[in-house]
């Protein structure tokens, strides 16, 4: 296992923006860059490993992108089986597991099939875990968590009068997994887009011009550099982040 400085993120979360523009400068179809994106996904996720990173969550599919043409819909969900049937077998050898977070449900049954291998194959792990948000959305998740955790107090396993952000975030998708500590998003967009709102309260974000399909490792390393030189105080004062000055 490599492990990181303590000034290193332990989850990185990465909206992969670009993919579309990049087939459209070059004069091709979009699924010719989600294509190449998948190439930069396999890219980064020997990088987070390199890197030590412990999560690294990627926004592969959200609630909204149903709402594109359909034939891109299809490719993707093609691209998507293709990717989990191809990279299992890697993700196993590099000792990855995998999640999910989002209603996948509604995935294709092809998909959830190679998910659900995919997921059994590599349940054992601990050290690196890469989780795939896919039919993801931070309203939906929420709206799904709030349903649940009313049924919960409606049976009595839950006590309203004792609500707190501990006890309803154990109803989120991400229940068992540490909040993100950095938000990276491609394309130079400067928006989150409906991703791990809640859970990114205290996330540190990196937006950087390069397209999904070119980011590189080096990419990656710099954004994780940045993150290394910011001061989280969450709503602490620098002088009370200082450790004591011995006398």
């Amino acid at each position: 296992m490599t492990h990181a400085p303590a000034n290193h993120p332990v989850h990185v979360g990465i909206i992969m923006d670009g993919n579309g523009r990049w087939a459209k400068q070059r004069g091709l179809p979009r699924i010719e860059g989600h294509r190449r994106g998948v190439e930069t996904v396999r890219t980064i996720i020997d990088a987070a490993k390199d890197l030590g990173i412990k999560y690294l969550t990627l926004y592969a599919f959200s609630v909204e992108n149903w709402k594109r043409p359909g034939d891109e819909v299809s490719g993707l969900m093609g691209l998507l089986e293709f990717f989990l049937k191809k990279e299992t077998k890697t993700l196993v050898k590099n000792q990855v597991r995998l999640l999910t977070i989002g209603r996948t449900q509604e995935l294709p049954e092809a998909v959830r099939g190679q998910l659900e291998n995919a997921k059994k194959a590599t349940a054992h792990f601990t050290d690196h875990t890469l989780i795939l948000a896919l039919n993801y959305g931070s309203r939906t998740e929420i709206v799904d968590a709030a349903r649940a955790y009313a049924a919960a107090v409606a049976s009595g396993k839950e006590k309203l009068n004792d609500s707190s952000w501990a006890t309803f975030s154990r109803y989120l998708y991400t229940a068992d997994i540490p909040d993100p500590d950095l938000i990276i998003r491609t394309s130079g967009e400067t928006r989150v887009s409906n991703f791990l709102l809640p859970q990114a309260a205290y996330a540190e974000f990196v937006f950087i011009p390069t397209l999904w399909p070119d980011f590189t490792k080096a990419d990656f390393a710099a954004a994780v550099a940045t993150f290394a030189k910011r001061e989280r105080r969450f709503g602490l004062t620098s002088e009370q982040l200082k450790p004591a000055v011995a006398r």
